[in-house]
């Protein structure tokens, strides 16, 4: 065969899909490789649009293998990180709970940019203080957050309710029951005023020595702005301490 026959024989072979799809041991393809599989977390693209007037509520769930964040120590260590980052002109955190491997914040922001600036610097904070007490390095944050506006006054009073009132939620779901008075010290509970009887009153009378204390302390969160927050969830009723949460529609990007 002649040299020029030769070279258009192997110029002329093609491809095929398993020539491509085989390791070459120098990148591409191979067998196992991508991202592993597990908790999907939100796309950049998938981000919720929303309007200043919505309130938000947000998720932040804590990487496996952390220890548990409902304790006095961290819990007071998230409540300084949010009086540091959550009183912005554009972002602002009015209400939150500590559970133990995440949690739940009801925010406000002037847009999907303002929430993103604002949730990244606030993350940061959190991470650096609860790894210092908890005497740990890196990541503490297991995905992104997940974030859903409140666009009705039912959807924020829910939400009001599902946030702070969170932990009878878990205690029903064990076959527990929490005492009437009980109000969360893991949460924004003992400052927020849309409860039926304000919490100084139910600490005063069930001798919650620990809420007194609390509500000594400068309020952590930031007021609200929005009328939804502020004010337009209570056409559908102030809430009662002893309300137990249902499940609500998983906060989503």
């Amino acid at each position: 065969m002649a040299p020029s026959q030769h070279r258009r024989s192997h110029a002329s072979r093609q491809l095929t899909l398993d020539d491509a799809r085989a390791p070459s041991g120098r990148g591409g393809w191979r067998p196992g490789a991508g991202r592993p599989r597990g908790r999907k977390t939100v796309s950049h693209d998938a981000r919720e649009r929303f309007a200043a007037r919505h309130p938000l509520h947000v998720t932040l769930r804590i990487k496996p293998g952390v220890q548990s964040l409902r304790r006095g120590k961290v819990c007071a260590a998230v409540r300084a990180a949010l009086t540091a980052g959550g009183h912005k002109a554009t972002f602002r955190v009015v209400e939150f709970n500590v559970l133990r491997n995440h949690l739940h914040l009801l925010v406000e922001a002037e847009g999907p940019a303002a929430l993103a600036r604002g949730m990244q610097g606030l993350a940061v904070r959190l991470a650096r203080r609860t790894n210092r007490l908890l005497g740990r390095t890196g990541s503490l944050f297991a995905a992104r957050y997940h974030a859903r506006a409140l666009r009705t006054p039912r959807e924020v009073r829910n939400a009001l309710r599902y946030v702070l009132l969170n932990a009878r939620h878990h205690a029903a779901e064990h076959g527990r029951q929490l005492a009437r008075d009980w109000i969360d010290p893991y949460s924004s509970a003992p400052w927020f005023e849309g409860f039926h009887t304000s919490p100084r009153t139910r600490g005063q009378m069930c001798g919650q020595s620990w809420l007194t204390y609390l509500q000594r302390q400068p309020r952590p969160t930031a007021a609200p702005r929005t009328w939804l927050l502020a004010t337009g969830w209570r056409r559908h009723g102030l809430l009662l301490p002893t309300e137990v949460p249902g499940r609500i529609r998983p906060a989503r990007g």
